[in-house]
């Protein structure tokens, strides 16, 4: 059967900066090709893309990955039902995610014995893991705290409410849930399949982290015999051309999300806001480390998205050798785009998957090579041509009956 998927390839300059950290604070790497890489962890730039769906979706549309799960709820507890507030708005949180997740949801024992000692009031209960919750499903868990309020470990310990609670934990997935997935430690069949595959972003070429040496000068300071710097250190970075890449399942993400179910929408509406706005997010992202220190605010020189129907293919051995800068001719996004050129004509040619449609986003001379992979587009009429042709792909599969309507969406399946 064939499928939909999105494959996003991205090369990008990034000037002196230091993305993406270890815990020494010098920049990541790794060995490609025999060489050593600059390195952004694929978590960093999906952080980075979930970042950005905060300007592009509605709220109700995202979700929160936190261990502060109770606290969310209790707001929305004393939100639809304002008697219920502070430490019994908690309790009824509490006892609702634990039916609905399985997860315990208690005070932490430090947190609780550094309030005891101190007589500070007890803290909120947490769940001992991040947790990913969508808005749609903290409303849902607030409305049955709120008709269980009376009793509600009573109420819980009935099965059909036991099991309105876990259905509503796992249907109306967010964009984000659906897209980056969801692991819960204590009840495996609440995990969401990711939609989303990001790759580790790594140089094109040969990297060398280099040490910024820094001072700063105390503006009061006028004792001549205190004439040094009040402050000194050393700052790690790099540069690169980066090849980034992503794959996303549209099949997945239809599963994940669900028909839309308003009557004045389209049906894979759902579907086609959530591609563009992980199109947008992943391609105009950038991870914040040390953005104050180094303002490396820069944009993709070129983007390649190609709607396959097989499987997805990255072309990082495209630069498993790695790109040389002949001697006065500058940096290496020239010798990257002819590569990276070379190397997907060949794969596609070799493995017949030339029949995929491939849009190309590029700024600069460097990039005109591109062109030959397929059609030019903005940014806008990328967004718009992808989600066409998602649009028409989910369409022609749905299953088309001319003698009844429609039956309604079931209201439990995600959305």
């Amino acid at each position: 059967m064939s499928r939909t998927i999105i494959d996003v390839h991205v090369l990008q300059t990034v000037p002196p900066s230091n993305l993406n950290r270890d815990d020494t604070g010098t920049p990541k790497t790794a060995v490609y090709g025999g060489v050593r890489r600059a390195r952004v962890s694929s978590q960093a730039w999906k952080r980075a893309t979930r970042r950005a769906f905060e300007d592009l979706l509605d709220p109700d549309e995202l979700g929160f990955r936190t261990r502060r799960v109770a606290e969310l709820l209790a707001e929305r507890i004393t939100a639809a039902e304002a008697s219920l507030d502070g430490g019994k708005a908690l309790e009824l949180a509490a006892e609702t995610l634990h039916a609905a997740t399985g997860s315990k949801i208690e005070v932490p024992r430090r947190k609780a014995e550094s309030a005891k000692r101190n007589g500070d009031p007890e803290p909120a209960p947490e769940s001992s893991y991040l947790m990913f919750l969508s808005s749609r499903q903290f409303d849902g868990l607030a409305r049955l705290a709120v008709e269980g309020a009376a009793d509600i470990k009573a109420f819980l310990k009935a099965k059909e409410n036991r099991e309105r609670a876990r259905r509503i934990a796992d249907t109306r997935h967010s964009v984000d849930i659906a897209l980056f997935g969801r692991m819960v430690a204590d009840s495996a069949d609440f995990n969401v399949e990711a939609a989303a595959q990001v790759a580790h972003a790594i140089s094109v070429h040969q990297v060398e982290n280099e040490s910024d040496y820094y001072t700063a000068v105390d503006d009061k300071n006028e004792k001549e015999e205190e004439s040094g710097a009040g402050m000194i250190g050393t700052v790690d970075f790099n540069s690169a051309t980066l090849y980034r890449y992503a794959a996303l399942d549209v099949d997945r993400l239809r599963d994940n999300l669900g028909d839309g179910r308003r009557s004045d929408q389209p049906p894979h509406e759902p579907v086609r806001r959530a591609v563009s706005a992980f199109l947008r997010g992943f391609i105009a992202s950038m991870p914040t480390g040390k953005i104050n220190t180094f303002g490396n605010h820069t944009l993709p020189e070129a983007v390649i998205v190609t709607l396959r129907s097989a499987r997805p293919i990255s072309f990082v051995a495209a630069f498993e050798e790695p790109v040389l800068t002949p001697l006065g001719s500058g940096g290496h996004l020239r010798g990257a785009c002819a590569q990276l050129l070379a190397h997907i004509s060949d794969i596609e040619k070799a493995y017949e998957v030339t029949g995929d449609p491939s849009w190309v986003l590029r700024a600069g001379t460097a990039t005109e090579p591109l062109l030959a992979l397929g059609t030019e587009v903005t940014i806008g009429g990328l967004l718009d041509a992808v989600g066409d042709a998602v649009t028409a792909r989910l369409t022609d599969r749905t299953p088309q009956t001319t003698d009844q309507p429609h039956p309604p969406q079931n209201q439990d399946r995600p959305a």
